[in-house]
């Protein structure tokens, strides 16, 4: 006969023993279900190559959080949840009705890894000045980090570099053609043909390319730039302080101004109301006045899309060369 003592060691027993297989049985349901999405993810996912090595990605990414900027990504027909930006810079004029703002999740320096956690993006595409955290993303997401060193490549690689990654070649070729076509159009408007009136124009024609700041002061871009390239592509010349492998021509002092002097200056504008500030000092010193093409009432002021290198910049820029040297008597 059983104590009562027994009795409930007995009940003790049974109870723990019951609550044991419950337990192993929610593991093994549990793992189970990682097994099959883990295999799911394997399936419908494709390899691609990146600095960081090779990661397998989703073939149709639905949920993406770029650390880069988001432009090119639009452009070619993946439109991303979540970003990282500048701090205190406006959504560019250029793109306000071309893409839609998107979550930020803090500075390119410094991304937001909770926030983006939170986001639970199916792929996240980093620069590599970002390679520092590129483990902790891989944890949250599969993570491409692009090829992004500083003077940066050229804007169709990166254009091109993404386009591999999403799967969206044909796109970039198609965006790349029509850049080209454009190009083309505009050597001829500008005197390529012997008939033209304006035949040596395209060959004599100096332009720059300047910009300031209240943080940077006075700089140019090269001829490597992005936008410098852009007028390369044209066969548009540059002053001589322009000329040659340069990135920018940084640290312009007011007595040197004349280094962004030309026969037609496009001068861009972060578009923040202390540029604007900047600017106008600028445009109130007699060294400004001084600019032969000043003078000559030739200075153009651009937006933000010089500076830039997405397909949406680089188009933008086209549009001005055609404003400005092909429609403006």
């Amino acid at each position: 006969m059983l104590t009562s003592i027994s009795l409930r060691r007995l009940t003790y027993l049974i109870l723990l023993s019951i609550l044991t297989v419950l337990l192993v049985s929610a593991c093994n349901t549990t793992h189970d279900t990682n097994i099959t999405s883990y295999k799911q993810s394997v399936e419908n996912c494709r390899t691609v190559q990146h600095v960081m090595g090779s990661t397998c990605i989703p073939r149709n990414p639905q949920r993406v959080v770029t650390l880069d900027s988001f432009e090119n990504t639009w452009a070619l027909g993946i439109r991303a949840i979540a970003s990282t930006h500048v701090p205190g810079f406006p959504m560019p004029k250029y793109l306000q009705s071309k893409v839609e703002q998107v979550e930020s999740v803090g500075s390119y320096n410094s991304p937001n890894i909770e926030k983006i956690l939170k986001l639970k993006p199916d792929l996240i595409i980093s620069g590599s000045d970002l390679k520092g955290i590129y483990k902790q993303l891989s944890y949250i997401a599969p993570t491409v980090v692009l090829n992004t060193p500083y003077p940066s490549p050229p804007w169709t690689d990166m254009l091109e570099e993404l386009a591999t990654i999403l799967g969206k070649e044909e796109v970039s070729k198609q965006l790349i053609d029509k850049y080209w076509q454009r190009v083309e159009k505009l050597k001829q408007a500008l005197g390529v043909g012997a008939a033209s009136p304006n035949e040596n124009r395209r060959n004599t024609i100096k332009v720059s390319i300047a910009n300031t700041s209240s943080e940077s002061g006075i700089w140019s871009y090269g001829e490597k730039h992005f936008s410098g390239s852009v007028l390369k592509d044209i066969g548009l010349q540059r002053p001589k302080s322009q000329r040659g492998d340069l990135f920018y021509i940084e640290n312009i002092s007011k007595e040197k101004i004349s280094d962004i002097d030309g026969d037609v200056l496009f001068f861009a504008s972060w578009e923040r109301e202390d540029d604007k500030k900047t600017l106008n000092k600028l445009k109130q010193s007699p060294l400004w006045s001084q600019l032969e093409v000043f003078q000559e009432n030739k200075v153009y002021f651009v937006g933000m899309h010089w500076h830039n290198a997405d397909i949406f910049a680089i188009n933008a820029i086209l549009d001005d060369l055609e404003k400005y040297l092909v429609n403006t008597p």
